[in-house]
């Protein structure tokens, strides 16, 4: 069968390898890359992962796209370094599960791309004997993982941008405790400024020699290890060989419902995948109307992670479906929105119905939930309340974040702090070192010249 290769959703730029989209992060002409094609999984393959490990997931999910890059014993190596942590399956009631994707060394489900990322690209790097100067942008999660799997890698530096108002304390000291090979800068302003300094910068021919990469969503190194732990739910929690789920994930940059959407189209029965959302509730009105509009600037709300007011993997989403959406957000041709609607639903969920969510399900359920996966709990019940309570199907809502990195939110809502996992134990006694800056991109490139 003919190679993967991967495009721009911009059309605009060559398609290239896996190696060389990893290594990118973006393309040239600011699109993002997707695979030519997305390959199917048998029945056979899918009804074998029951009996498998989620490292054997990894490896059979992630050779269908790497195996004329990566050779099996190499991949196996990686995984295996990769995912030596648990990702527990929490029953609620009825088929209604909790998958908890906060195990990992960083308390957050961007661990389980961000170390594979990590893995790919050093291993490509070692064989081409050359550096790599990784940029990153983060509401929260992703720089801390980011950070923890790159870290101390000797062909890898990475400087991460954050806004400087809108993470908790212990994100940004899981970031800004490390030193060695990683920078980090808070800025003055949003999310999405950060995102476009660093968008900004790939496209500027006068850092072409600092060899930049991306480690944020908007790297297919990030995208396709998202698409595994959806197969590992379906495989740990399925009755029959063909039973279809429903995932709940609450989104802001969209790259986790994207490793679903890939999933989705590799064969894993699906019946539906909900994007829930905070304030920032674009895509809803995108998806009701086929109107896009961004917001501008994003809204602060509790689930910090996901204030974005215009997710950069839309347009992957948006190409999924047949149209093209540019880097800004406009759109040159038109989705399937039939066929986006009878997929996909929507909901927005405010700050006060995210608090109200967190202290319901600890009093009815005594699951402990903290914003992001409230939001996506509350995606569930309007789920619920749109399609009727079926209470023979499987539900799979995604917890991304530990609660413990969200302790004042919960001691207010629920009155006690929730226990520190081993990965935040001893994190507030570390020393911190970050620069500030205002997010003017000047600025920002005259850093990256004078540091690098």
């Amino acid at each position: 069968m003919e190679a993967i290769t991967y495009y721009s959703t911009n059309l605009k730029a060559p398609s290239v390898s896996f190696r060389d989209a990893l290594l990118k992060g973006q393309a040239p002409d600011k699109g993002l890359y997707m695979p030519s094609r997305i390959p199917a999984l048998t029945d056979g393959e899918l009804k074998a992962f029951a009996s498998m490990t989620y490292p054997e997931i990894a490896y059979s999910v992630l050779s269908a796209f790497l195996k004329e890059e990566v050779p099996a014993h190499s991949l196996r190596t990686l995984v295996e370094d990769a995912y030596d942590y648990p990702v527990p399956l929490e029953h609620v009631l009825d088929r209604k599960y909790v998958m908890r994707l906060d195990q990992g060394p960083t308390a957050s489900f961007k661990d389980f791309a961000a170390r594979m990322m990590g893995r790919l690209m050093n291993y490509f790097l070692e064989q081409e004997e050359r550096e790599l100067f990784i940029l990153t942008a983060t509401s929260g999660d992703t720089g801390s993982a980011i950070a923890n799997a790159f870290y101390g890698l000797d062909n890898i530096r990475v400087l991460i941008l954050f806004p400087e108002t809108e993470v908790t304390s212990r994100q940004r000291k899981q970031m800004t405790t490390l030193g060695k090979n990683v920078d980090v800068v808070a800025i003055d302003g949003k999310f999405d400024d950060c995102q476009a300094m660093v968008k900004r910068a790939f496209a500027d021919p006068e850092l072409e020699h600092l060899n930049l990469s991306s480690a944020n969503s908007i790297n297919i190194g990030r995208l396709l290890p998202q698409a595994v732990y959806y197969f590992y739910a379906w495989s740990q929690l399925r009755k029959e060989a063909d039973e279809q789920a429903t995932f709940v994930v609450p989104s802001g940059n969209f790259g986790d419902m994207m490793g679903g959407m890939i999933a989705w189209r590799m064969g894993l029965p699906v019946h539906n995948m909900v994007i829930a959302v905070n304030e920032n509730d674009e895509f809803p009105a995108f998806l009701q109307t086929g109107a896009y509009e961004k917001i501008e600037p994003s809204r602060n709300c509790l689930s910090s992670a996901m204030n974005v007011g215009h997710p950069s993997n839309l347009a992957r989403l948006v190409a999924l479906y047949g149209g093209m959406m540019d880097e800004t957000g406009h759109i040159h041709k038109a989705a399937d929105m039939e066929a986006m609607r009878r997929d996909l639903r929507s909901f927005s969920v405010t700050d006060d119905r995210t608090k109200a969510t967190i202290a319901e399900a600890w009093k009815t359920h005594k699951l402990l939930l903290e914003p992001h996966g409230a939001v996506g709990w509350a995606g569930l019940t309007d789920t619920l309340n749109a399609c009727g309570d079926h209470a023979d199907h499987l539900y799979v809502v995604l917890e991304t974040a530990h609660p413990a990195k969200f302790p004042e939110q919960i001691r207010e809502i629920l009155g006690f702090d929730p226990a520190l996992p081993p990965s935040l134990k001893g994190l507030e006694e570390q020393k911190e070192n970050y620069s500030l800056m205002e997010h003017k991109y000047g600025d920002f490139r005259d850093y990256l010249l004078k540091t690098s």
